[in-house]
């Protein structure tokens, strides 16, 4: 067992919506190199996927895990799962950009109301340390979905001045779509090759690159990492969809379809605004609440602050993915 990764010994983690991509990696990831927690719990509100996870993560060949059938918006049920829980990573959420904008008040439900429920009920059952997962979208949003993040985003760092005597700390990670992630553009563009077209919105569209790996380390860095009430942003290359849309096959037709109600040209992970406040950690952002001059005064007083209007985007990135690469990650995806 390697020095680095004794931060979880004995500790009881959940993560909420713990049956998606990202749930299903970090479980892995937890159970290969962190078998010193006491407990790891998988709370998501899906029997099915829940069943289908169990046939890869047994409680018979895993006898740490445990699957918890339950809703965020449940409070009951929130603070029955939180029972001797350390650690929580909240990664449940409804996610959809059309879907939300004909159903807004069930993604306020979950991602706003239910984000509200498991803030109240972590400082309730003595968590100590709360990480929650946010998006790009939550980044200057022009959708319901972004705005419902984006609440979501400062309900988790406003909890941190009502923890009171509590040793908790709440952090958020935000990132941009996933290679391989469902609904993302790599499998969809892999189904319509077969059609022979590959539609694209914008030509000058851009999109951040990060491998679902790389989400995992950055929330496990977070776990060890954060003083609570940072939100986390990686540093990632960037690609033109045109380039992927050759990688995928030169020989598919483009057909430019136009940009889809709530789609941005490119993906946003940092605001000008925000730089006021924002940290330059080496490989990844700190962006601190403007009212926490702990933060700021004591433990990122070393850390160099980026220039006052930088912004973070897709499309003014330093680091651009070549077509070779783009080939590689689609292989890699699709020996998956």
């Amino acid at each position: 067992m390697k020095k680095n990764n004794l931060f979880l010994k004995n500790k009881s983690i959940l993560i909420t919506g713990g049956t998606g991509s990202f749930g299903q990696l970090f479980v892995k990831t937890i159970l290969k190199n962190h078998k010193l927690i006491k407990k790891l719990v998988i709370f998501s509100r899906d029997e099915l996927k829940q069943f289908e996870m169990a046939q890869k993560f047994s409680e018979k060949k895993f006898p740490k895990v445990r699957y918890f059938l339950g809703d965020l918006r449940d409070k009951e049920r929130i603070y029955r799962a939180l029972d001797d829980i350390d650690i929580v990573i909240h990664a449940a959420a409804l996610k959809q950009v059309p879907k939300a904008e004909y159903d807004p008040f069930e993604y306020i439900k979950t991602n706003v109301i239910g984000a509200e429920n498991l803030i109240e009920a972590c400082l309730d059952k003595k968590v100590s340390n709360v990480i929650s997962l946010s998006t790009d979208k939550a980044v200057s949003p022009i959708n319901l979905y972004g705005a419902t993040k984006l609440c979501a985003e400062k309900l988790f760092i406003a909890a941190n001045n009502v923890k009171g005597w509590r040793k908790i700390k709440f952090s958020v990670v935000r990132y941009g779509n996933v290679v391989g992630s469902r609904g993302s553009v790599i499998p969809y563009f892999l189904e319509k090759k077969k059609t022979g077209s590959l539609p694209i919105t914008d030509l000058k569209m851009t999109r951040f690159n990060m491998k679902l790996e790389e989400a995992v380390e950055m929330v496990l860095w977070s776990i060890k990492n954060n003083k609570g009430g940072e939100i986390f942003v990686p540093k990632l290359p960037s690609y033109k969809i045109l380039d992927l849309a050759k990688s995928i096959d030169q020989k598919c037709k483009v057909q430019i379809v136009g940009i889809r109600p709530g789609e941005k040209i490119e993906e946003k992970l940092i605001t000008s605004a925000e730089s006021l406040n924002c940290y330059d950690l080496k490989k990844y952002f700190a962006i601190i609440g403007v009212q926490d001059k702990n933060l700021k005064n004591y433990y990122y007083k070393n850390f160099k602050k980026v220039k006052q209007g930088f912004s973070y985007s897709s499309g003014k990135n330093k680091d651009f993915l070549k077509i070779n690469t783009l080939k590689k990650i689609i292989k890699d995806f699709e020996k998956k």
